[in-house]
């Protein structure tokens, strides 16, 4: 996949300045759902050109057809799938995600070589960023203690509402993140997602928050330098 194709087009470059080498970051963002084989074809031939030097990092926002997509933690009793979706092994970390319509994808290429070479803190920055782009839709999500994801509410009440799921390849970074916008929640009854059957699923639109795929965006492009920051923030030795 090449140029743009028609499957996305190139939005901005530089979100800001502050950070070192963030004006060299290419953001794109889809404008149709992509298919998930040319996305997974994308990272794997972006990821190599920037480990070679000939491209540069890049984030990539979109939405997908419904599908499932399997992390390298999947186990096949958790996928139950009566409307037959398409399920993808993505090489990712993880167990059965779920993509589909309604639903911001964020893939991450980024060369950790250069950021720290910190996979645990790239986690962590990560959901600081999607919990910080939330906070600025007026949703207070979280860290939950031994689950992966971003949550909100508390006790029976608990739900998830953003997903993540990396891969580091060469210290180059693929994948990322999905928050749930309005996406048709059924489907998520296909899996167990993410293996935590006891806990639901939300999204902005469950929670009465009804917000456009282009604010969600903005959040997520305003809270960049924060998350960039993260990454290259000193760390103590243990």
């Amino acid at each position: 996949m090449s140029g743009n194709g028609g499957l996305f087009r190139a939005s901005g470059g530089a979100i800001c300045a502050g950070v070192d080498g963030e004006d060299e970051i290419e953001w794109r963002v889809s404008d149709e759902p992509v298919p998930y084989e040319e996305a997974l074809a994308f990272m794997d031939q972006r990821a190599a050109a920037i480990r070679d030097g000939s491209a540069s990092e890049c984030i990539w926002l979109l939405e997908h057809p419904p599908l499932f997509t399997a992390g390298t933690s999947a186990d096949a009793a958790e996928l139950f799938n009566p409307l037959r979706f398409p399920v993808y092994e993505a090489g990712r970390g993880g167990r059965y995600t779920y993509h589909g319509p309604g639903q911001r994808v964020g893939y991450i290429m980024l060369d950790l070589d250069k950021r720290g070479k910190d996979i645990r803190c790239f986690v962590r920055a990560l959901e600081g960023w999607m919990i910080d782009a939330l906070a600025d839709l007026g949703v207070v999500a979280h860290r939950a203690p031994g689950r992966i994801g971003i949550w909100v509410g508390d006790g029976p009440d608990e739900k998830k509402i953003g997903a993540l799921g990396v891969r580091v390849k060469r210290w180059v970074t693929l994948h990322g993140l999905a928050l749930n916008v309005a996406p048709n929640l059924s489907h998520f009854g296909g899996i167990v997602p993410c293996g935590i059957a006891e806990l639901g699923v939300t999204s902005l639109a469950d929670l009465g928050k009804q917000t456009a795929m282009k604010t969600v965006d903005a959040a997520l492009k305003r809270r960049f330098t924060g998350f960039l920051s993260a990454l290259e923030r000193p760390r103590k030795e243990s």
